[in-house]
């Protein structure tokens, strides 16, 4: 009997792909690679870190800040984060040059220091549009790397102070709890005449941060 010829691409790519393995959590490795500083390391000529926006880069400039805390409700002290997001007009800067007053693009990572918060130095970003052509409210991505975590975990960081924008948000309105909605709006705090939101990530547990599936 011929066997059915099984033609390329008929499958999922999540059915071809090996699946993770305790040992492919993030461990201290992301660190050593891309965190030089936070794990001890000697840092490179040209780093990819956490000041997003020079002072003169257009825009509102902001600090965030935060912890991530365990299912326990301790703080994980060497969670990785990359951040993503759009300038002051809601435009993305594909290109990462650290000669550019502003890069969409940063890293940071929580440490056993200070708190052992992570933070962003950066700008306020512009709404950007929907695919349903509908504008999101101002946001954040991050992008969450930590020991135990064998798949990263995908955020947003909203602002407080962007009410009307965060309830016509298409992202946002699709969270149905309010109270789950707030697991991703920042505080605002002022710091010393500087502006800064906090958002702390809660991994498991009561309160725990929404996380997507992009």
């Amino acid at each position: 009997m011929k066997q059915p010829v099984i033609q390329p691409n008929s499958q999922p790519t999540s059915a071809l792909m090996l699946r993770e393995t305790a040992s492919q959590t993030a461990g201290p490795y992301v660190h050593i690679g891309l965190a030089l500083a936070a794990a001890g390391n000697p840092t490179r000529d040209e780093e990819i870190w956490n000041e997003m926006a020079r002072p003169d880069a257009e825009g509102e400039h902001i600090e965030v800040v935060g912890t991530v805390i365990d299912g326990n409700g301790d703080l994980v002290r060497d969670a990785f984060l990359e951040a993503w997001q759009a300038d002051a007009n809601g435009d993305y800067q594909a290109d990462y040059d650290l000669s550019k007053p502003f890069n969409s693009f940063g890293r940071t990572a929580t440490t056993f220091d200070h708190g052992s918060e992570w933070s962003l130095t950066t700008i306020k970003p512009g709404s950007v549009k929907h695919p349903s052509g509908q504008l999101m409210a101002p946001h954040i991505n991050l992008t969450l790397f930590a020991r135990g975590v064998n798949i990263h975990l995908q955020t947003r960081l909203y602002f407080d102070d962007e009410a009307e924008a965060n309830a016509q948000c298409p992202v946002l309105s699709r969270i149905e709890s309010p109270t789950r909605r707030q697991t991703l709006i920042a505080k605002r705090e002022e710091v010393e005449g500087k502006v800064r939101y906090r958002l702390d990530i809660r991994l498991q547990g009561e309160g725990e941060t929404v996380f997507f599936d992009f």
